[in-house]
């Protein structure tokens, strides 16, 4: 498993918008991964919350690598939808995603994320989403 988490990790560090948010691959196996993102000031909207942005990214992204466990690595979410249910802050967010259902070119997967604020984890947004299988083209095949 701790290759599998490695690999993952060397995914999410190739993607210049995750260093950014200086997100962590937390946890990694079939059907599941979790991913940290660091709740800093340059996150927070006027009210002093975290950017529903912010939330969705954590949310997405956990979403793909869950389903991209399952279908391979060349994926992207085809849709996706968040529901907020109350507002974040604390020190970091923490998205806990699943695959629902998976077939040959497409996975069904949940997202719950979490804020945690003092050492205590409180849901903030719940999200599902369907990651779909990038199609073969003659540049994406491997020569033997």
């Amino acid at each position: 498993m701790d290759d599998v988490l490695t690999i993952g990790k060397q995914v999410l560090a190739s993607q210049p918008f995750s260093l950014l948010l200086h997100a962590e691959l937390l946890y990694f196996s079939q059907g599941r991964a979790e991913i940290k993102v660091p709740i800093q000031p340059e996150l927070k909207q006027q009210h002093g919350f975290v950017h529903g942005g912010v939330i969705s990214y954590a949310a997405d992204n956990a979403l793909t690598f869950a389903g991209g466990s399952v279908l391979g690595p060349g994926v992207v979410t085809s849709e996706f939808k968040i529901n907020y249910l109350r507002p974040a802050r604390g020190d970091f967010l923490v998205a806990k995603a699943t695959v629902i259902y998976s077939s040959k070119t497409q996975a069904v997967c949940r997202c719950d994320v979490f804020m945690s604020e003092e050492g205590k984890e409180s849901l903030c947004a719940t999200s599902q989403g369907t990651i779909s299988k990038l199609p073969e083209t003659p540049d994406s095949r491997t020569e033997d």
